[in-house]
């Protein structure tokens, strides 16, 4: 067993770092090419304007998938995904769990719900996403407590 890793100073802001920017450097190129293929093409006006859209929508997919992070404050922790943001307070959070295979970390919520939390995936650097899994749960341990009582043991 690894010894308990002391909570960072707050605010941290937890995102995959490499992933985010092969994503936003693929869409850029991606752009690129497709807007200058639409001007070496002799195409009129309308149909060059629709391969740059084409471009510029991939390009928007893309930072989209690009945005994702964790950030964790005083107050509690911010979860933007894909499609949305979510704040939730520190109580809510009962476990933070990263098993292996999973693709990103999961809230446990006090609500019966699990949130995916697609700031911290262990897809391109496994070992800081263990790492940076392992910070929210001593934040979310911490924090959560009753205040004067240690945080309960997690199985």
């Amino acid at each position: 067993m690894s010894e308990p890793t002391s909570p960072p100073d707050l605010p941290v802001t937890f995102r995959p770092g490499h992933t985010r920017v092969i994503l936003l450097t693929a869409g850029l190129v991606i752009f690129v090419v497709i807007s200058g293929i639409a001007m070496l093409l002799r195409l009129g006006p309308g149909e060059r304007l629709s391969f740059i859209v084409t471009g510029a929508l991939i390009f928007w997919v893309l930072a989209r998938l690009a945005r994702v992070k964790v950030v964790a404050d005083d107050s509690g922790v911010t979860v933007v995904n894909i499609a949305g943001k979510r704040r939730l307070a520190w109580e809510e959070i009962l476990r933070v769990n990263l098993r292996p295979g999973d693709p990103w970390v999961f809230l446990d919520l006090s609500d019966g719900t699990s949130l995916p939390a697609l700031g911290i995936q262990p897809g391109v650097a496994k070992q800081r996403a263990i790492a940076d899994a392992r910070t929210l749960r001593a934040l979310a341990e911490a924090r959560s407590a009753p205040s004067g009582l240690p945080p309960e043991p997690r199985s």
